[in-house]
């Protein structure tokens, strides 16, 4: 049996904190799933930005790690060995040693750890978050101070395949759906996890209305972690971390203060809402319009 978990923090300025916070939540949620579920196998979910938060891009510059070392890799490295869980960690402030690009901004990194502690995936959050509030924020820059991706990322576990996104990527399902494109040698994945700072003011809006939309469009599940409340710079996330299912139902949500919510992934549900409703071998590659 595979449990799915979705962990929602108020996430802090101060590293050390939101790493406490973090570990003491993923313990609760190992203990509670192994004491239930006789759990087998535990996939957690990390909302992004879940090591430092409410900062200014200029100071998340000073937390940014190099890929393979640093204070919060080792950490959620660790984590992962000791509860024997697999950890996808939102995103935590990444630069290449070789990076060209520009050398005063960071990936926003989704880094997935295994049971045996070895980070076994990379994705950087392709879409930035460069929009116009009605909030507190006003203006979101995400780019200012980040660097786009440029590749998706999946990783392989003895339970399934697991493709990565982050938040903002949320709302272009394209990019979800390049996903779940599949032939007679390339399934679709089963689990799609989106870890997400949704702002208070979009999250009411959209929040489950996106989510059950890419589940039930790409017949999957989606784990979607959230940050909550509010935080050191006032803006105010939306919390709802969560978990859909394959016919976009939602399993289990956490709607306020930090925690998370559980849900036991089930690859036979996954075939049979594939194999009922064949959408992926029935979707048309192009289309043409007349005018």
């Amino acid at each position: 049996m595979t449990t799915l978990i979705s962990v929602q923090i108020n996430g802090e300025a101060n590293v050390a904190n939101n790493l406490d916070k973090v570990e003491a939540l993923v313990k609760q949620a190992c203990e509670k799933a192994d004491k239930n579920n006789d759990s087998q196998h535990k996939l957690v979910v990390l909302p992004e930005c879940f090591s430092v938060f409410g900062i200014s891009g200029l100071r998340m510059l000073e937390h940014a790690e190099t890929q393979g070392s640093g204070y919060i890799q080792t950490k959620l490295s660790e984590l992962a060995k000791q509860l024997q869980c697999y950890i996808v960690a939102g995103t935590t402030p990444i630069i290449d040693a070789d990076i060209t690009r520009d050398p005063y901004k960071y990936y926003a990194a989704s880094l997935a750890y295994s049971p045996s502690g070895k980070c076994i995936a990379r994705y950087n959050k392709i879409h930035l978050f460069d929009v116009e509030v009605e909030d507190e924020t006003k203006s979101y820059k995400e780019s200012r101070y980040t660097l786009a991706g440029e590749h998706l990322s999946l990783f392989k576990t003895p339970f399934a395949e697991v493709a990565q996104s982050i938040c903002y990527d949320l709302r272009f399902p394209d990019m979800f759906s390049a996903y779940c494109r599949y032939t007679l040698t390339q399934k679709a994945p089963d689990i799609i996890v989106v870890p997400s700072a949704f702002t208070h003011k979009t999250g009411s809006a959209h929040w489950h209305a996106l989510l059950k939309a890419r589940s039930i469009e790409n017949q999957c599940y989606i784990v979607a972690p959230n940050q909550v409340g509010t935080h050191a710079d006032k803006r105010q996330t939306f919390g709802n971390s969560c978990i859909y299912s394959p016919w976009g139902e939602c399993l289990d949500i956490i709607e306020h203060g930090e925690g998370f919510a559980m849900a036991t992934y089930n690859k036979v549900v996954v075939e049979s809402v594939r194999r009922k409703m064949p959408v992926q071998s029935h979707k048309q590659r192009s289309y043409k319009v007349k005018r």
